[in-house]
């Protein structure tokens, strides 16, 4: 099996191509599932405040054999603590079992309640203080990230979207890629793959490259440049999430995939979610 890549950041930073979701994932779950990635050579895991798992990912990395300099960890900054980011930081760290996180995201962007701004501003002094390594946001439309950029001269390092075939999101793809920002994908399986695994395109590649249909969309996130974090906690499952580095699609069969996009989102529209 070839290397797993990692994608440098603008801020000098390198992070794995490819981690471990644990959105909606027990206390168990999640534990079980960080040990079982890591095992099999995972060295990215993505959690967040809100999820409410970040202590399991703390004794999963606690008991694992990986050294913690190997082990890329994201959590992230819920829209009830924007303006409190120091606090929420502290209790994440306490939670995960860590003096530093690799990289710290915004959420979201809660455009309503107009806080965003001001919590970038403390999530920068956060990282300048050394708490976090990186910082970035999630769910930000470009118009969020340019009002951001405007007022403090700070560029998130990434953005994570929801993206799989059926939501592309390529203008906002573009858009980060113009001003060096990473492009992350959320539901990359688009929960499950309802809609998307019995696509004919997805189902004949899966064929052709003896993969199955999830492990296609995941090479397809890869070769579209895009950091992604198919999340499970079925064992078999997440070691074959990781089994895509030895092959690539090509690039008609890229375009192919292009093809399915339909603009269809399955969590919330960050222009109107303030929850």
């Amino acid at each position: 099996m070839a290397d797993q890549p990692y994608i440098k950041l603008r801020d000098g930073n390198s992070m794995p191509q490819l981690g471990l979701g644990v959105w909606q994932a027990s206390d168990d779950d999640a534990r079980n599932a960080a040990l079982k990635a890591l095992e099999v050579g995972y060295r990215h895991i993505d959690t967040a405040a809100i999820y409410k798992n970040e202590a399991a990912i703390g004794a999963a990395l606690q008991e694992t054999a990986v050294p913690r300099d190997e082990i890329f960890i994201t959590t992230k900054l819920w829209n009830d603590d924007q303006l409190q980011a120091e606090k929420a930081l502290e209790t994440s760290l306490n939670k995960l079992q860590l003096e530093t996180v690799d990289l710290y995201l915004m959420h979201w962007p809660c455009p309503e309640k107009g806080n965003y701004v001001e919590s970038w501003k403390q999530m920068i002094a956060l990282q300048q203080q050394g708490r976090v390594k990186s910082i970035g946001v999630c769910n930000f439309n470009n118009d969020h990230l340019k009002h951001l950029i405007d007022e403090t001269g700070v560029t998130p390092v990434i953005n994570q979207i929801e993206l799989h075939p059926m939501l592309q999101q390529r203008e906002l793809h573009a858009w980060n890629a113009m001003h060096h920002i990473q492009t992350e994908s959320w539901s990359p399986l688009a929960q499950g793959g309802e809609g998307v695994f019995d696509q004919p395109i997805i189902r004949h590649l899966a064929k052709k490259y003896d993969k199955t249909p999830a492990q296609i969309v995941i090479r397809w996130h890869l070769d579209s440049g895009l950091v992604v974090i198919p999340k499970s906690v079925t064992p078999s499952r997440i070691e074959e999430n990781f089994a895509v580095f030895d092959f690539r699609l090509e690039k008609p069969e890229l375009s192919e995939i292009a093809t399915l996009d339909k603009g269809h989102r399955l969590g919330p529209d960050p222009k109107t979610f303030n929850g």
